[in-house]
């Protein structure tokens, strides 16, 4: 009661690891959204009590003028938890399209367990304008993050993904366990999916 609930939340989510989505606790969730209901109809009849009774909510100093005061003071407190669960989570999902790709079949299935009905959907949207935006400036700021020294790179595979994957205009054999020297550009999707991994050195 009174924004306990509300902190319940962030600490949840200030208790995982950085960066790492947990599963959307859409119980907590409805419980401090019926709490912040419950808070307004209370702050609404103790101020039409005080209406009623005629006296002035904004000077008078009584029980339910504390009253009110406690359950408004909580219904902003669970909304600004509510806000920051949802900011933190969708900043995260963001990120995800960054790092490892802009298609929800390419998210592992770990990370899309994890994702609400309604994230999945923003995960979408979200791709679908940067994928949007970047066919219009005719350049994909998904690739090479950090700038790269050579424009090529060695990579071993680390998942059999089969023959006749077409790769800078060439068929190629990507067998598990195979390296090969390939265009950074064209390994990068891969990489970030956790199909192939750099080698350095």
């Amino acid at each position: 009661m009174h924004g306990r609930l509300g902190s319940r939340l962030v600490k949840e989510l200030a208790s995982g690891e950085k960066g790492q989505l947990a599963h959307f606790n859409d119980e907590l969730l409805n419980e401090v959204i019926k709490e912040c209901s419950e808070n307004f109809l209370a702050l609404q009849s103790l101020i039409r009590k005080m209406q009623e009774e005629g006296l002035d909510f904004q000077t008078t100093r009584n029980a339910d003028h504390y009253g009110a005061l406690i359950n408004h003071l909580s219904l902003i407190r669970n909304k600004r938890c509510l806000m920051a669960y949802v900011y933190n989570r969708a900043e995260m999902i963001q990120n995800l399209a960054w790092t490892v790709g802009l298609r929800l079949f390419e998210l592992p299935e770990e990370i899309q367990e994890k994702l609400s009905h309604l994230e999945k959907d923003y995960f979408k949207r979200h791709s679908a304008a940067l994928e949007s935006y970047m066919s219009k400036v005719d350049l994909n700021l998904n690739v090479d993050m950090v700038p790269p020294k050579d424009p090529y790179i060695k990579v071993r595979v680390l998942d059999d993904l089969g023959e006749g994957i077409v790769v800078s205009d060439k068929a190629a054999n990507f067998a598990r366990h195979s390296m090969h020297f390939l265009k950074r550009t064209d390994a990068e999707p891969y990489i970030s999916r956790g199909l192939m991994e750099e080698l350095v050195g």
